[in-house]
């Protein structure tokens, strides 16, 4: 396996800002928040995202994100609360260890969403048949 920033993050070999750990999850500051208080949550067991993650390890974090979530909100006085995951580098995952972000927000930060486009004539019948098929 690469070296991995978040294994050594959890092992104490790189210093973070921790906000929670507990046996199965890791939760830090990010070095670079959209506001105060973003945090990332990881799983102690190495996963590169959430295409290889195990189900124990992913139910953990999730856990792990819906505990922390409205304690931040509340310790920074967010107005509301994004949570997210980037999975591989076209969806912007930088750091290859599975991990989902705990965004605190507040009204008029800035911070804007993806603008979205509807769907062509009959282009979401023929997206959810695709999937429907995989199933």
């Amino acid at each position: 396996m690469e070296e991995c920033l978040f294994c050594n993050i959890i092992a104490g070999d790189i210093p973070s800002q921790k906000v929670y750990e507990d046996d199965d999850t890791f939760a830090f500051l990010d070095i670079k928040p959209v506001n105060p208080g973003h945090a990332l949550v990881v799983p102690k067991r190495h996963s590169r995202n959430l295409y290889d993650i195990k189900d124990r390890d992913w139910l953990a974090v999730m856990n792990t994100v819906k505990m922390l979530a409205p304690k931040i909100k509340a310790a920074v006085g967010a107005d509301g609360m994004n949570i997210e995951m980037n999975n591989e580098r076209a969806a912007g995952q930088i750091i290859f260890h599975t991990h989902v972000h705990i965004v605190p927000r507040i009204d008029d930060d800035g911070f804007r969403h993806w603008p979205g486009t509807a769907y062509k004539n009959n282009e979401a019948e023929s997206v959810a048949e695709k999937i429907h098929v995989l199933l």
